[in-house]
């Protein structure tokens, strides 16, 4: 398969990832870390940290914008899982993609804390302040974990889908 098409389908994969943000679902169970590492993996390094975070942009000007201290963590976030991805495009299997969303999902996890801990007067600026802020934030961190791998089992179980059908039919094609 030619690369305009696989960036075609990556693309699109994205796009609904982003417009999946604006359905109904769990607290936290979203496609945006997943998006991240999909399109660090799949796109050219431009477009890779780009897509995801236009993505992010307009699908949040829809749901309504947040306290900039933590968006900007998000978006923050969403930019290390893009490393992430491109750290994976040459060790793709399986086992590293499962750790990748794992990876990316505690990433994930300490840079929003930490910044809700930081920006806003919620917990005490101490130690024992840091630790309630991680504690109390656990059961959204369950839908994070759970949506992360969710997602990015489906986007790159998709991708690979069609790559081997695309391969599958081309390879028929010149046969007969």
């Amino acid at each position: 398969m030619d690369k305009k098409t696989k960036i075609i389908i990556a693309v699109l994969i994205i796009i609904l990832a982003a417009a999946s943000r604006l359905v109904k679902h769990p607290f936290n169970f979203t496609p945006v870390v997943a998006m991240s590492i999909f399109a660090g993996c799949y796109l050219e390094k431009k477009w890779a940290v780009i897509l995801p975070i236009v993505s992010m942009l307009v699908s949040d000007y829809f749901i309504g914008f947040y306290d900039w201290q933590v968006m900007a963590s998000v978006y923050i976030s969403i930019s290390l899982a893009f490393l992430i991805g491109w750290f994976l495009q040459k060790r793709k299997n399986w086992k590293s993609i499962v750790l990748a969303s794992l990876a990316a999902s505690l990433i994930f996890f300490i840079v929003t804390n930490f910044a809700v801990w930081v920006f806003f007067k919620w917990y005490p600026h101490t130690w024992a302040g840091l630790i309630d802020c991680f504690i109390l934030a656990l059961p959204f961190y369950r839908n994070t974990l759970a949506g992360d791998l969710f997602y990015t089992g489906v986007f790159f179980g998709i991708y690979e889908i069609i790559l081997l059908w695309r391969e599958k039919r081309i390879t028929e094609l010149v046969r007969n």
